[in-house]
């Protein structure tokens, strides 16, 4: 493609500058020379305009991509006609929808490109990052969320602060995470193998046994509900869980191991994983005693929280009868549904107050592999009914999708990464979870619940392990 002198154009309300906007900016840039994008005027935008036009035209300024700017109030395709781009950029959504601009457009050869962006950014946008990023202001919050959604960090603390009244349900799979670390002895004189040591092995509570533990650390008091076999992985899995003092209902399976996966690592670097599992449902007799001791525990309750590695703790069935049982005692509800495989479906957890899945989990559940982020969020809210969802997006950050405060729209914010140098990322989405959850569950707003979740991600990634997090940590970054 010849991109001399291409002008590519851009409109939208543009509350919130999320990762979804970045994608399609960047999209729209390598597809010419000069992008130029207009921001709807508050008339024009009308009740879509969440946020005042100034500020969301100073948001595009901001961007390095857009080489021109400004607030449109007229017509688009008067616009358009003036101005004469090459091209004009809309979201994959509106491919099959009508579209005004194709008259104008086809009247002096322009064309119109659909794209949600690229999912993956370039490395150097990490880089940049980096650079930029004070040593002593890694956790940070970005002071323009807190402003707009009227937070305080007095407002977080507090909230941290109630999480010692409450009553927290954990339902899912035991996982165990073993670090091997290795000392490297070269490679193998027989085949192209590398040969290794090892030297020092330990263990690390994971699945949601470790979501548990997180929630305990955080102040809860937490009944773990969950499936095991019948060998000394168990019983290390139950051994410190007593000694975090989380209580415990553990059936054991003969029929499958203990999950456990080990990562080999030598020189800082995971050089093989190898994970002890099996993957088939769980049989009646222990759906019916999951179920029986929900039952049981669940009056008192004022969460429960659902951690599904997708390896047969929690067939769908039982979800289905758990959910309405709950519902019908009004217990808060949240689920988090990790896919390793195409076998999960974070989608099937219906009527929670959030879910929490990864970018690549969300578009699993709903097939669909283009559109863009807030469109994602919207069809998986539909699909399962969802009140909150808090979008992963990895080194982007979290985008949060909720309803408006007049209950009529959907809207989006997003909170970057708060750590852009993590020393091992694994227990990131168990973190935020339980902290935003139970934030939620003590009344707090979805937007208090999503900074209070990258803090506690962002502290959670800057160790080696995903050892429980405590409550003074997480109160420490608030300052």
């Amino acid at each position: 493609m010849n991109q001399k002198n291409k002008k590519v154009f851009i409109s939208g309300n543009f509350n919130i500058l999320h990762p979804g906007h970045l994608r399609l900016l960047r999209f729209a840039k390598e597809l010419g020379t000069y992008l130029i994008v207009g921001v709807n005027s508050d008339r024009i935008a009308g009740n879509a305009a969440l946020v005042n036009e100034k500020l969301r035209i100073e948001g595009i300024q901001s961007n390095n991509w857009v080489d021109e700017s400004f607030i449109i109030d007229e017509s688009v395709t008067d616009l358009i006609s003036k101005i004469k781009p090459d091209y004009v950029v809309k979201g994959k959504e509106h491919e099959h929808l009508f579209n005004i601009e194709d008259s104008v457009l086809n009247s002096y050869g322009g064309k119109l490109v659909f794209s949600s962006g690229e999912v993956v950014f370039s490395s150097m946008d990490l880089i940049h990052k980096v650079i930029r990023q004070n040593a002593n202001s890694n956790f940070k919050l970005p002071e323009d969320y807190l402003a707009r959604h009227s937070l305080t960090l007095n407002n977080l603390k507090e909230t941290i602060h109630q999480f010692t009244s409450l009553k927290v349900i954990v339902l899912g799979d035991i996982i165990i995470d073993e670090y091997i670390t290795c000392d490297p002895l070269g490679m193998s004189q027989e085949d192209p193998t590398i040969v290794v040591t090892p030297v020092e092995s330990k263990r690390f509570l994971g699945g949601a046994a470790i979501v548990a533990a997180h929630a305990k650390g955080m102040g809860a008091k937490v009944n773990f509900i969950s499936i095991a076999g019948n060998d000394v992985v168990k019983d290390f899995a139950v051994s410190n869980l007593n000694d975090l003092e989380v209580e415990c209902s553990i059936f054991v399976d003969e029929s499958r191991p203990t999950t456990l996966k080990q990562r080999f690592r030598a020189k800082g670097k995971t050089l093989l994983r190898v994970s002890h599992l099996r993957q088939g449902a769980i049989d009646n007799n222990l759906q019916e005693a999951i179920y029986n001791r929900i039952i049981e525990i669940i009056d008192d309750c004022q969460l429960l929280i659902f951690s599904d590695f997708n390896y047969g703790c929690l067939p769908s069935e039982l979800v289905d009868k758990i959910i309405f049982y709950a519902g019908s005692k009004g217990i808060l509800m949240v689920a988090d549904s990790q896919s390793s495989s195409q076998t999960g479906d974070i989608g099937r957890f219906n009527d929670m107050i959030l879910l929490t899945p990864t970018e690549r989990e969300a578009r699993l559940s709903v097939r669909d592999m283009e559109s863009g982020l807030v469109v994602l969020a919207e069809k998986l809210r539909e699909k399962a009914n969802a009140k909150n969802i808090l979008l992963k997006i990895g080194e982007e950050g979290v985008l949060v999708y909720t309803k408006a405060y007049n209950d009529t729209n959907w809207i989006t914010d997003r909170i970057p990464a708060l750590n852009f140098l993590p020393v091992d990322v694994a227990g990131a989405g168990d973190s935020m979870l339980v902290s935003s959850s139970l934030s939620l569950a003590t009344g707090a707003s979805i937007w208090e619940a999503a900074a209070i979740g990258s803090l506690a991600a962002a502290v959670q990634v800057s160790r080696i392990g995903n050892i429980p997090l405590k409550m003074n940590e997480l109160l420490r970054e608030i300052v």
